[in-house]
């Protein structure tokens, strides 16, 4: 679908060092395209051009700034079919999901930040009484967020048009220039995405993308010295290496990590709104996603009648061809990680979990499939039920009394959305601040895109999102003077 890709350097398209790697469908293993191997140099070259740029990108205009983000969201709109076929067939991601959370939500995203907000406010006076630092008199004071600098962005391989443009986007509308390192098993989309901001009229410099399958591509990219901040979407052992690297170099950092989203189920909850919601994480992405309600706490009296629903919404479940508008499952993102998840689901099993349904591969000839999979009769220290598995499964926790579920909710290294589903409104709420989360879901998985996200503990370091976002991709300075 893409031939041989490019680097995007300085505002050039560059031939790669280090050649081409291939790119898989992970549906049908055939070939999608081929993306370029970047050498050190190369990734070095980016952020020397990023850095280059910030001085003109950072003293233009915000309005200037928001017309190219708001041109860059009218392009990728009118694309959507072909770049959302190109994201199908890099992620696996269905019809549906490629158009509507990927290449749709990316445009919504620059039209986002496309809106110019103010950057600065007022404090409040301050009086003064004489002394070591001079005579008596009231001080007046402005905040004014500025941009950091030269930001490494580095995307994770479930939603490469969404997470590049929620991080593209509000750092681009805060005066920063940009490098993306993209995941190397989707790397051709965020290409689509530069040459979509390309044609919108971004400088030169401004935004670059280099990728690469090794660990050297985005080392180099986190460590130059023209680089400023670090944002990262992915896992949680990655992220800490990276913050190491950021703390040596006292760089800023946004880290959005793993999850193990505890969904807490009371005895007096909609249990078909409860099942509808939880079984997202069979369907959307196949689970590979951070935020899915992978670990249900459900109290005992529901507790038989969570695991049948939710064992019989996934038998439901049509597994196969993500171009097939029946499909609802698609495939995992490569063989290897499909047998990582297998593995646990074997791990699972061997810590006495009860498998109660999937487990196993669907009947096709091709494709790196699972069937969603539901593992009940857990407790909360087998790892199925503490480690990230991000596939299509489930597990299942019994607990008694309200206490009991808040304290196994929180027995987690992670901490990045969890979920409450009760009928008692004031429980609701009560059980959602007890939680050590970043967000929590009230009878819902649906987002507010203008919620701070971000993660607790081992989840993530900062908030983005809305407004946070520019907070995020900012710094603030303090201008005082005497009134």
């Amino acid at each position: 679908m893409s031939g041989e890709q490019r680097l995007f350097i300085g505002g050039r398209w560059v031939d790669p060092d280090g050649g081409h790697y291939e790119v898989t469908d992970p549906a049908t293993e055939e070939t999608v395209g081929w993306a370029p191997e970047a050498s050190r140099d190369q990734v070095l070259a980016a952020c020397a051009a990023a850095r280059e740029a910030f001085g003109p990108w950072s003293r233009t205009a915000p309005e200037e700034r928001a017309a190219v983000l708001a041109r860059a969201a009218d392009i990728i709109r009118g694309r959507l079919v072909p770049y959302a076929e190109l994201a199908g067939a890099e992620t696996g991601a269905t019809t549906v999901t490629a158009r509507g959370m990927q290449v749709g939500v990316a445009a919504a995203r620059f039209r986002r930040y496309a809106r110019v907000e103010p950057a600065e406010w007022a404090i409040p006076p301050q009086i003064n009484e004489a002394g070591p630092m001079g005579r008596a008199g009231v001080f007046g004071a402005l905040a004014v967020r500025q941009p950091v600098g030269v930001v490494t962005c580095v995307t994770s391989y479930n939603n490469p048009w969404a997470n590049t443009a929620g991080k593209v986007a509000p750092a681009l509308a805060m005066g920063n220039t940009v490098v993306v390192k993209p995941a190397p098993q989707d790397p051709l989309s965020v290409y689509r995405l530069a040459e979509a901001l390309e044609a919108a009229g971004v400088p030169r410099g401004v935004v670059n993308v280099v990728s690469g399958r090794g660990a050297e591509t985005g080392e180099t990219a986190v460590s130059s010295p023209d680089v400023d901040m670090v944002s990262f979407t992915g896992s949680t052992a990655v992220g800490q290496r990276i913050a190491e690297e950021c703390g040596r170099g006292m760089k800023r950092q946004l880290m959005e990590l793993g999850g193990k989203g505890a969904a807490v189920v009371f005895d007096d909850a909609d249990i078909a709104s409860a099942i509808a919601g939880i079984g997202t994480t069979f369907s959307f992405y196949s689970g590979q996603i951070c935020t899915a309600p992978t670990r249900v706490l459900a109290q005992r009296g529901v507790y038989d009648r969570v695991v049948q629903g939710l064992a019989a919404y996934a038998a439901r479940l049509t597994v196969g061809d993500p171009r097939d508008p029946d499909t609802v499952v698609g495939p995992l993102i490569s063989a290897a990680h499909r047998d990582r998840v297998e593995s646990y689901v074997e791990l699972g099993r061997k810590e006495g979990a009860a498998l109660v349904t999937g487990g196993g591969r669907p009947p096709l000839d091709r494709g790196f499939y699972l069937c969603p999979t539901l593992l009940a009769d857990c407790t909360n220290d087998m790892r199925v039920a503490r480690e990230e598995i991000f596939g299509p499964v489930v597990v299942v926790i019994p607990f008694e009394e309200e206490d009991e579920g808040v304290a196994l909710a929180n027995d987690s290294d992670y901490g990045l959305i969890d979920y409450v589903w009760s009928g008692d409104v004031a429980r609701a709420f009560r059980v959602a601040r007890r939680l050590r989360a970043g967000g929590v879901g009230i009878n819902t998985v649906g987002r507010n895109m203008e919620a701070p996200f971000g993660g607790f503990k081992r989840s993530g370091v900062g908030r983005d999102v809305g407004s946070y976002a520019l907070h995020a991709y900012s710094e603030v300075q303090a201008i005082v003077w005497p009134g």
